[in-house]
């Protein structure tokens, strides 16, 4: 189901998980020309929905059909009742649910964080179907600071009387991740992961539950994902690492790129986790990995 608003570039896009979960997609159509090469999917991060795309989606669209996903309980898609499928797991079948239904056969992925941990596992679920990735500031090792760091933030409640008080709030618990930011840049972001509520308050977009299974010990510690990540194969690879992040170091990166034949590590100067993917280095290298991808 699909609706499309003639002044946007995107159609909306509505799909059923398999507990009866609505969920939510924009979809770029990208050039005639590019009618059967295969689409590039976004996921965004944990606390992350479809506005973390808003620059990079029209862009890539003008060379492939781009497809923005909004996992559950994330932005217009619906919250889930069990807050314990909030895992990467539900996820990926969530993500194969809307292939099946759009009869995607092979496609490509850019993912941030959780996004990026996505596409690995659809690697690994769907040989030969995952034609390439880039992985925005994740990888098989994850370093527990960050993954620290992230657990006492997310789930907070709270709100804000003005998008200037999110904004600056905002800023204030992600100013180490990007210390170059004015206020301009501040409120762009706010905007694009706080909602508007119906009383007139500022408030993350996304169901405060999704920071139930984190809780829960030991969550993801003790897992080789580095299985997942060499499912990527031959498939051209970008690992974008934010030069101050605290969540993919530096030597993890560099083993990732190693491990694969086809993958490519760009730094981007500046930020931490994670890059927005608006940055001229990540842009430029995005670029490139599409122009590596295969036509048909």
């Amino acid at each position: 189901m699909a609706r499309q608003d003639a002044q946007r570039e995107w159609s909306d896009h509505y799909w059923w998980s398999a507990d009866g979960v609505r969920l939510h997609a924009r979809i770029y159509d990208g050039p005639p020309t590019a009618a059967e090469a295969p689409p590039i999917l976004c996921m965004p991060g944990l606390a992350r929905n479809a506005r973390d795309f808003e620059a990079l989606a029209p862009h890539m669209a003008a060379q492939r059909r781009v497809i923005v996903i909004e996992f559950r309980g994330r932005g217009e898609s619906a919250y889930a009742k069990d807050p314990m499928t909030y895992v990467p797991l539900t996820y990926v079948q969530d993500v194969v649910a809307l292939l099946d239904e759009l009869a995607i056969a092979r496609f490509a992925t850019v993912g941030t964080s959780l996004g990026g941990l996505v596409s690995m596992f659809l690697a690994a679920s769907l040989p030969g179907r995952l034609v390439g990735a880039v992985l925005n500031d994740v990888g098989p090792e994850l370093e527990a600071a960050g993954l620290d760091r992230i657990r006492d933030y997310i789930g907070a409640g709270g709100s804000q009387p003005t998008w200037m008080h999110a904004a600056r709030a905002y800023a204030e618990l992600n100013a180490a991740v990007y210390p170059d930011y004015d206020i301009h840049d501040w409120l762009r972001i706010t905007k694009r992961t706080h909602r508007l509520t119906p009383e007139g308050r500022i408030v993350t977009d996304y169901d405060k539950q999704i920071a139930a299974p984190l809780r829960l010990a030991g969550d993801q510690e003790g897992i080789d994902l580095w299985p997942a990540y060499r499912a990527l194969g031959d498939a051209p690879v970008l690992i974008l690492r934010g030069a101050l992040s605290d969540i993919l170091a530096g030597t993890a990166a560099a083993k990732m790129q190693a491990t694969l034949p086809h993958a490519t590590l760009v730094e981007v100067p500046g930020v931490g986790h994670a890059p927005t993917m608006d940055e001229p280095a990540a842009r430029a290298a995005i670029d490139a990995w599409i122009a590596a991808l295969p036509a048909a």
